[in-house]
Order: C-alpha cells, then structure tokens, then sequence
C-alpha cells in the first residue's frame, strides 16, 4: 500500500513538473522545473529498485544535461529582436535531406526490432545484484543503435552550442 502511494505521489509529481517546465515564463525557472522533473523521476526508479538507474538519472540528467541547457540559456540572448534579414549561409535544404535521413535511420531501426530474432526473447531486467553488468549489457549489446545515435545528437547539439557562442563573443 505504501509504494503505491509513493508511486503515485511521484507521478503526479512527475506530470506536474512537467507542465509547469512548458508553461513557465520565465527559460531559468524552466529549466528548475526539470531538475525537479528528473529528481522525482530517479526517486521513482529507487522506488522500483533500480538504485544504479537512478544515480544515472542524477549525474547525467539532473547534473550534466540540464547544466548544459543553462549555459545555453545565458549564452543565447532571448531578448533580442528577431533578425530581419536572411542569412545567405543557412543550408535549409540541407537540413531537411538530414532530417529525412534520421527518419529513415529510425524507421530502419524500427523495424529491424520488428523482424530480430530476438524480439522474442524476454526483456532483459534490472533487478537483482548484478545490475550495473545487466544495465551495460543491454545497452551495448541490444540497444548500441539507439545510444549511437543518442551520442551522435548530443554531439551536434554540442557543436551547434559551440558554433552560437563564438558568433556571440
């Protein structure tokens, strides 16, 4: 009975979290909001016993990604005027043909999970002592596209944060 109430005191909290970190005005308090977000989301996967899934959730999420979200946040100026005229470097055209190309790559992947060998095999899970050994077997071994590609994105947002605060100072 316990759990339960804890479970769905951590999803309301979730959802509620949630909405304000899209309704909030002000990008700073956002951006608090999701640290909220995302430390009630580790409390609910302590709740489900997966202790090393939620030291993740800290460190990456709540730590590093929300870190960069601020040093995006001051470094973009949100303040100014939109620019009235068009920049003759931007490649739209180029950015549409990648952006088909990453539907094509998830479709690819999709489907690949549809047809494996293994979509039958039963869900890896992370209970149990050897959790961190279950957790980096599944991802290296039946999810390795989908953390490629997550890495290949968090790179070009990296580059792309990069390329906005040099054509800042």
């Amino acid at each position: 009975m316990g759990q339960e109430v804890a479970f769905y005191t951590l999803a309301a909290l979730i959802l509620g979290f949630g909405v304000l970190v899209v309704t909030a005005r002000n990008t700073v308090h956002s951006i608090l909001f999701l640290v909220a977000d995302f430390l009630c989301i580790a409390a609910l996967y302590v709740l489900q016993g997966a202790p090393f899934l939620a030291v993740i959730q800290v460190v990456v999420y709540a730590g590093g990604i929300v870190v960069l979200y601020l040093f995006v946040v001051m470094l973009v100026n949100l303040k100014r005027p939109p620019e009235a005229h068009r920049d003759r470097r931007r490649r739209g055209r180029l950015g549409v043909v990648c952006a088909l190309v990453v539907l094509v790559e998830m479709v690819a992947i999709t489907a690949y999970k549809y047809v494996s060998p293994t979509a039958g095999l039963p869900p890896v899970t992370t209970m149990g002592p050897n959790n961190v050994a279950l957790v980096g077997a599944a991802l290296y071994q039946d999810y390795l596209v989908p953390f490629e590609l997550a890495s290949m994105l968090l790179l070009v947002a990296m580059v792309g944060a990069i390329v906005l605060a040099r054509r800042e100072l």
